[in-house]
This record gives C-alpha cells, sequence and structure tokens, in this order.
C-alpha cells in the first residue's frame, strides 16, 4: 500500500526526479559557510523555536532507516520482484545497523542533549527521507535485483569485503569516539551537582577531548562516519548512484560545522590547546 501514490513508494519516474534533486543538496548546505549559527549542540541557543535535544532527535534521524525498509517492503512487489539479492539485503542491513545506533541508541545514551532548533530538525528530516527513498528505492527495485545483474556490474566479493571492512571500522571509531564525549558530559554533569550541593554557582564547562583519535583531530566522529559511508559506497559499487549521493552530501553538509567548530576551539581555549591536532582531515585540515 502506498503512503503516497507514486511517490512513496516513488515509481522509477519520480524516484530519478527524487535522485536529481538529492545530487543538489550542497547547495543548499552551502548556506553554513555564511552563518555562524546552527540549532544544534554546543551552538544551540535559547530560542522559542527549540525543540527538546533527545526528542528531535529521535523523531528526526528514524525516518531514514523506517523509510527504506518501508520501501524495501512494498516496492518489490510492485515490479514482479519476489526476492532480493543476498547483498541488496545486506546493504540494507548496514544502513538500519548504522541508524539504529544514530538513531535509537544515541541519543538515549547521551548523558544530556542540548535543544535542536526546529528549522534544523526540519531539514534533517527532509534529509533522511530523501536519503531513504533514493537508497531504498535502488536496492527494492531500481539497481541490481538478481545475481545476475550483480555478475554484469564486474561485483566481487572482495570489493564487497572492502567495503564491508571500511564501514565497520568507520562505525565503531565513531561509537568510540561519541562515547569519549559522552565520557567528557558525565564528568561535567558530575562537576555540576557537586558545585550545586556546595550552593555555589553552575556555569557551563567546555573541554578539548583528548583520547582516541581526538589526540589527533578535533572531529575525528565526523571524519569516521565519512569512512563509514564510503566504505558502504564501495560495497554497493561505483555505479550505486545514491550511495555515492549520500556520502558526497554527507560530506557538504559536515565540512561546515566542522570548520565553524574548529574556528570555536580556537576562540574557546586558544591556539595552545589544540596544536598538531587537525580539525577533520588527517594529514590535510
Amino acid at each position: 500500500m502506498a503512503i503516497i501514490q507514486d511517490w512513496l513508494p516513488a515509481s522509477h519516474e519520480n524516484y530519478e526526479k527524487i535522485l536529481f534533486w538529492w545530487k543538489l543538496y550542497p547547495l543548499l548546505c552551502s548556506f553554513q559557510w555564511f552563518v555562524s549559527w546552527y540549532g544544534m549542540g554546543k551552538t544551540s541557543v535559547q530560542s522559542k523555536f527549540n525543540l527538546p535535544g533527545r526528542i528531535a532527535w529521535i523523531t528526526m534521524e528514524v525516518p531514514g532507516f523506517s523509510t527504506l525498509l518501508y520501501v524495501m517492503s512494498t516496492l518489490p512487489a510492485q515490479h514482479g520482484i519476489t526476492d532480493l539479492p543476498w547483498q541488496n539485503k545486506v546493504l540494507a542491513g548496514l544502513f538500519v545497523i548504522h541508524y539504529t545506533y544514530r538513531a535509537i541508541i544515541f541519543p538515549l545514551i547521551q548523558p544530556s542533549m542540548s535543544p535542536i532548533h526546529v528549522l534544523v530538525w526540519a531539514m534533517a528530516i527532509v534529509f533522511q527521507v530523501s536519503n531513504g527513498i533514493c537508497l531504498g528505492s535502488w536496492l527494492a527495485a531500481y539497481g541490481p535485483t538478481t545475481q545476475e545483474d550483480w555478475n554484469a556490474r564486474n561485483w566481487s566479493v572482495l570489493q564487497f569485503s572492502v567495503g564491508l571492512v571500511l564501514f565497520y571500522v568507520g562505525l565503531a571509531a565513531n561509537y568510540f569516539s561519541d562515547e569519549e564525549l559522552r565520557e567528557i558530559r558525565r564528568g561535567e554533569l558530575r562537576r555540576q551537582a557537586k558545585l550545586k550541593q556546595q550552593g555555589k554557582t553552575v556555569d557551563k564547562h567546555y573541554e578539548v577531548p583528548q583520547n582516541g583519535l581526538f589526540k589527533y583531530m578535533l572531529y575525528p566522529h565526523y571524519f569516521m562516519e565519512w569512512i563509514e559511508w564510503l566504505g558502504y559506497w564501495v560495497a554497493a559499487g561505483a555505479a550505486c548512484t545514491p550511495a555515492r549521493t549520500f556520502l558526497v552530501n554527507e560530506f557538504f553538509a559536515m565540512l561546515p560545522r566542522a570548520v565553524s567548530g574548529g574556528k570555536w576551539y580556537r576562540q574557546k581555549f586558544g591556539e595552545d590547546k589544540i596544536k598538531g591536532k587537525y580539525v577533520i582531515i588527517p594529514g590535510v585540515y
């Protein structure tokens, strides 16, 4: 049953239209180079348009994998496809694994989360739904749907394995980088609780992360997420336009935030505190 006839799930013609506009997403991201405001995380500010952090995060991230799962459960039957190759199922599973952590587990285990502005929340939903439609449609019907289709693309187990290794290395490093940030927040909450017990004024306190990949860069969690989705594209194959587009869009969405964050660290802590650290791309920047 279609939620929106010919759009969700999308007909092949509408899939091509959505994919075309999805490729232009970096143009929308480019506004971040010209404004310092970003309404979430450490740059969140008070606003009547803010949403509670955990609720906003879950509701803006879950549409991605739920859209993909819906498309994959409905679109194949519309095209007479009774079963999909194992590669399609594994790729769908990898996407769900990532977003089970990122959309559900991550916000629930965060010691605290800053409010998220409704504009950031809405843009994230557009990102997730667009990505879910494009990847889900390719996996469900508009990419290779038989083993013969995969073989015709010069697919190999070695290529798929390399992609999986990159994906899981990126996923694991992303998790442990998140955990380092969580530990800093736990320490800050303990500090604030102690000050409150002593009747002292509690001011917000920040630290420069120093453990793991943070020894070498300020935003390893961003960089390793790029590695994760690079691995996904490698596994899916160079001809998987939705996977490539997702990686490119992630890069253009996250790079301006990292550059802005690097400036924030310098202003907050001084050059000496972050000396020797790259911002986001080891050996480059």
